[in-house]
């Protein structure tokens, strides 16, 4: 387990994979448009000493606090969420093909069921591994959660598979899927003529919605303002349960980086929301002003190094490989189930 102590580096947090320059003093990505690098911040900077108790700015408050829940811009329920997020989430593995290695979805899971905990949402989570290539996180309203096996081996250290993780449960926990089913009832409401409500009510048309209600999986694909939001709070979230804040904004630019050089690598979810200096600089003023120092951070851990290595060579079965060295391809052996990790050449595991 490898944590960034502040007392031996004599530094703020941020590193990673333990490594950070001074904050104030590096860069934690490079702006494409303006050339002008974005300052690297540690929790308790510029601590704001006037943060509202119990307000989305209050990170003592987390799991206490009421976020996009049901009012004037959510009209579902949290049975509407579950009951939809179910539909959905049978649909995904009708049509996928999940990881059912137990160390790998344990794993995963504990990380995940370990944020969830640490954040605002209410409802319980499920949370599986799919076994693609693609790059990508999807929770499903309710608490469904799907991890790509691609995105588990893009990230280097276990912050930054915790940050993408964060920032879905996020969505989940702030209601976005129920706030954007929200506004196209209200833009479509705008549009039918006043006599249609002559012979019923306003909640009686919300139910109509929701029964009528086919919702494609590029809904998932949230605004600007609710990703703004999921960064916000995953941040939170992350810090909770104890790991490097930066290790969001490291995964976001390596992601960004990935779909510049080697379009459609990452998932549309993700590429249509690049991390773009703007969006890291405000994560950036977030982490300095409502995050309180702390004396350490978690940054990566063995146990995720050995997990990714077990999920390359689960991988790697499904057809022949290639070494660096060797001159024709190398068949690996594989396990008995299609979920078991191929042996490594010249070992006895």
């Amino acid at each position: 387990m490898r944590w960034l102590t502040l007392a031996a580096l004599g530094l703020g947090c941020g590193a990673v994979c333990g490594q950070q320059p001074a904050a104030g003093t590096a860069t934690s990505g490079q702006s494409a448009d303006a050339g002008k690098p974005v300052v690297v911040a540690s929790p308790g900077d510029h601590l704001d000493s006037q943060i509202k108790k119990g307000s989305e700015q209050d990170v003592d408050a987390v799991g206490t606090r009421k976020i996009g829940g049901r009012g004037m811009r959510n009209w579902y329920s949290t049975n509407w969420e579950l009951s939809v997020g179910r539909q959905y989430s049978m649909e995904v593995e009708k049509t996928s093909h999940l990881v059912t290695d137990p160390v790998v979805v344990e794993y995963v899971n504990r990380i995940g069921q370990n944020l969830v905990r640490n954040s605002d949402a209410k409802i319980p989570f499920t949370i599986k591994v799919l076994d693609t290539d693609e790059i990508n996180a999807m929770a499903l309203p309710g608490g469904y959660f799907y991890v790509d096996s691609g995105l588990i081996l893009a990230c280097d250290s276990e912050d930054e598979l915790a940050g993408v993780m964060a920032h879905e449960i996020s969505h989940v926990a702030a209601h976005h899927a129920a706030r954007e089913m929200t506004k196209l009832g209200y833009m479509e409401i705008g549009s039918i003529p006043m006599i249609v409500f002559a012979q019923g009510s306003w909640t009686g048309y919300g139910v109509y919605e929701a029964a009528q209600l086919a919702m494609p999986l590029s809904f998932l694909e949230f605004s600007r303002e609710y990703e703004a939001e999921a960064d916000y709070l995953g941040i939170q979230y992350m810090y909770r349960a104890g790991y490097d804040p930066q290790g969001m904004v490291t995964i976001f630019e390596k992601l960004a980086a990935l779909e510049k050089h080697k379009p459609g690598a990452v998932s549309k979810a993700f590429s249509d929301h690049p991390a773009t200096p703007g969006r890291i600089a405000a994560v950036e003023h977030e982490i300095a002003t409502i995050l309180p120092a702390r004396p350490e951070y978690l940054v990566t851990t063995s146990e995720f190094d050995q997990v990714k290595a077990r999920l390359e060579r689960i991988q790697n079965k499904r057809g022949v490989v290639k070494t660096k060295t060797a001159k024709e391809p190398v068949l690996r052996r594989v396990g008995a189930s299609n979920n078991e990790p191929a042996a490594v050449p010249g070992s006895t595991n």
